[in-house]
C-alpha cells in the first residue's frame, strides 16, 4: 500500500476540520438588550493522526462487515488491564508477559469475539503493547489455556479431508491456518467458509485470511506464546477488524482468499493488506517488509480444481 494512499483520509479529513474551524461573525449586541445566556458547547474529542490513519486503512478493504476500531489513545491502557486480567486465570498455567530473546510477540485469541490481538514487548519487555488485531474464526471446541507454539507447516493436512496454508501449532491438534482449501491448489479455497471469518465457524483450529496468518508463520518463531481466552463483550484493545466478501457467483476469484500475497491471484493487489486493525509500527513493518514475506510463498500449483461449494469439504 502506498505512502499516498494510508494517509489520504487523514489529509481529507484535516482540510474538513481546517474548512469547519472557520468561526462566523458575532452580531453586537443591541444597548436595549443583554444576550441571553448559554451553555458552553461541550468540546468534540480531538482524534489524533495516528487514529485517523488506523480507522481509514482498517476500514478500506472491508467489504462485508465494518471493523470496529478502538480509539488508539486507549489501547495501552486497556491492554494493560486484559493483561493483568489474563495473568490471574492463566498464571497457574505458566503464562508470564516476561518475554525471551527472539520471541518479540506474544498472540492472544479471543475465542468468543473471534479475534487475535499481537503483542509487543514495552521498555521493560513485557507483552502489554498492542501492535496488531486481526479477525479469525475459531469453534465451539476450541480449548481456552497459555501455550507456546511447537511446530508450523506450509500447508498442513486438516479434517475432512482439507487443506490449510502458512499452519502454525497451538496446541495437541489445534492450529493457526488459512480458511480451508478443497485440495492443497491456492485457487481452491472453501469459500463459502472464507465468508464466515470473524464468526464460530471451525471445528476448534483458529482460521484466519492468508495475509493473516502467513504474518504469523513469518513474523513468530516457534515458541511464541498464545494465550487463548474468551470475552465475548470486548474483542480486545484495538477492537476487531472487518472482513472481506467473496462472491459465490464469481467463478473466477471465488476460489482465492483475496489476501494471498501470490502473483498469480486474479484479487486487486490493494487487497494484500487485509483488514487487520494495526498500529503505526505495524504499519512502518509493512511497509519495510512486505515484499521479502513474497520469498516464503507456498508454490502456486495451480490446476483449475475450484470445486463447487455443493461439496462437503474439510471444515479445519
Amino acid at each position: 500500500m502506498s505512502i499516498i494512499r494510508r494517509f489520504l483520509p487523514v489529509l481529507l479529513a484535516v482540510t474538513m476540520l481546517a474548512g469547519c474551524s472557520k468561526k462566523a461573525k458575532t452580531p453586537e449586541p443591541t444597548p436595549t438588550s443583554a444576550p441571553a445566556a448559554t451553555a458552553a458547547p461541550t468540546p468534540e474529542p480531538t482524534q489524533t493522526p495516528e487514529s485517523a490513519l488506523a480507522m481509514a486503512t482498517a476500514s478500506i478493504n472491508a467489504t462485508k462487515d465494518a471493523p470496529q476500531v478502538k480509539d488508539p489513545l486507549t489501547w495501552n491502557e486497556a491492554a494493560d488491564a486484559l493483561m493483568e486480567k489474563l495473568l490471574a486465570e492463566f498464571g497457574g498455567e505458566g503464562m508470564t508477559l516476561d518475554a525471551e530473546d527472539g520471541f518479540p510477540y506474544l498472540l492472544a485469541v479471543n475465542r468468543a469475539a473471534n479475534t487475535v490481538t499481537v503483542y509487543t514487548t514495552d521498555e521493560n519487555n513485557q507483552y502489554t503493547v498492542p501492535f496488531m488485531a486481526m479477525v479469525c474464526s475459531g469453534g465451539s471446541d476450541t480449548p481456552t489455556g497459555y501455550w507456546k507454539t511447537p511446530v508450523n507447516y506450509e500447508w498442513r493436512l486438516l479434517m475432512g479431508p482439507s487443506y490449510g496454508q502458512y499452519a502454525t501449532r497451538i496446541y495437541d491438534a489445534y492450529l493457526f491456518h488459512s480458511v480451508p482449501y478443497y485440495s492443497q491448489h491456492k485457487d481452491d479455497v472453501e469459500y463459502d467458509e472464507f465468508n464466515k471469518l470473524g464468526t464460530i465457524a471451525s471445528l476448534g483450529c483458529i482460521r484466519l485470511a492468508v495475509v493473516d496468518v502467513k504474518w504469523i508463520y513469518d513474523n513468530c518463531p516457534i515458541g511464541t506464546p498464545v494465550v487463548i481466552y474468551d470475552d465475548e463483550n470486548d474483542p480486545g484493545p484495538m477492537g476487531k477488524p472487518g472482513t472481506i466478501y467473496t462472491d459465490p457467483s464469481d467463478e473466477s476469484k471465488r476460489g482465492w482468499d483475496p489476501t494471498d500475497p501470490d502473483p498469480a491471484n486474479p484479487w486487486d493487489d490493494a487487497y494484500e493488506t487485509g483488514t487487520a486493525i494495526r498500529s503505526q509500527a505495524a504499519w512502518d513493518q509493512w511497509d519495510a517488509e512486505h515484499e521479502n514475506w513474497l520469498e516464503s510463498l507456498t508454490p502456486t500449483d495451480l490446476q483449475g480444481w475450484s470445486t463447487d461449494s455443493s461439496i462437503v469439504g474439510t471444515r479445519g
